[in-house]
């Protein structure tokens, strides 16, 4: 008998590319959880209302969750300034979901996929030790939303983690995030941003998303029950040597001014936690998932 396997955000990148991963999996029934404003349309796929608890529980009388790996949440724009709200909404789902799916089967294993802003320092080396602060209403509710379910954890010995997530893109990737806007922009010959882009000479840790979702994979499959897994490159990528490669393997003309002197501090993340507790081992990298986004929004 297959496992039901749910996940929440099943229509963004990391969904998506799990979707196929889970495929023709022997062992598991995928079903994705979206919300009223999907429009996604699939046997796999439920509109739920993740603040109404009652909807929850129907849900999970009716298919028992036996893995719930939580990706979706609402995050305001840059533009928007309900941020407190928005964190009511996401903890309160957060809440529902984890309440859920033990009050129906206690030995479910819930996944939490959370973000590398959740760290208190800012540039520099992080692990799963590394301490945490709340610096917005985002990290608020991922970190406060983390703590009550590592207590439940430690009172009823059920299965949580935390798989703590560093940048990772594909083509996939939502095109308002700067890798895919950066890509577009060449595709469109938009130097003027490019220029500032470059300007800029951002570093960040990234990573391939295909790499990221095999991690997140092998820990649904595990039996291991660890409250913290950073998922990262383990490395510094500066934007500008992204920007050079794509023009250099896709011979693009250009007069882009790279001799940029401010060099930015940034935040990695420790992967060697994962690959030694779930042999996870990234196979691609982001020149890879740049150079695949590039290509398709060329043929667009």
């Amino acid at each position: 008998m297959k496992k039901n396997l749910f996940i929440t955000g099943g229509s963004g990148q990391d969904g998506t590319i799990l979707n196929k991963l889970f495929k023709h999996h022997k062992n598991y029934n995928l079903i994705n959880i979206v919300d009223q404003k999907n429009k996604i349309k699939n046997k796999n796929t439920l509109i739920l209302n993740l603040l109404d608890k009652k909807e929850i529980n129907q849900l999970f009388k009716s298919k028992i969750p036996h893995v719930v790996l939580h990706l979706g949440s609402k995050n305001p724009s840059i533009f928007e300034n309900s941020y407190n709200i928005y964190f009511k909404n996401n903890f309160e789902c957060t809440k529902n979901l984890f309440n859920s799916t033990f009050e129906n089967n206690n030995k479910a294993k819930f996944i939490f996929c959370n973000s590398s802003q959740i760290f208190k320092k800012k540039h520099g080396r992080v692990n799963e030790k590394s301490l945490m602060k709340e610096n917005s209403d985002y990290t608020k509710f991922r970190i406060m939303a983390h703590k009550e379910m590592l207590k439940y954890k430690r009172l009823n010995k059920i299965k949580y983690s935390n798989i703590i997530l560093f940048n990772h893109d594909s083509i996939f990737r939502n095109k308002k995030f700067i890798i895919p806007r950066i890509m577009i922009a060449l595709k469109e010959n938009n130097s003027s941003f490019i220029q500032e882009i470059i300007n800029y000479n951002i570093s960040a840790d990234f990573s391939h998303a295909q790499d990221i979702c095999n991690g997140i994979k092998k820990i649904i499959l595990s039996s291991k029950n660890l409250d913290n897994i950073i998922l990262s490159s383990n490395k510094i990528t500066k934007i500008n040597d992204l920007i050079q490669y794509i023009l250099k393997k896709n011979k693009i003309n250009n007069n882009f001014k790279f001799n940029i002197k401010i060099n930015k501090k940034t935040l990695v993340g420790n992967n060697s936690f994962a690959k030694k507790n779930f042999n996870w081992v990234p196979k691609k990298n982001i020149f890879i998932a740049a150079n695949e986004i590039y290509n398709f929004y060329n043929k667009k």
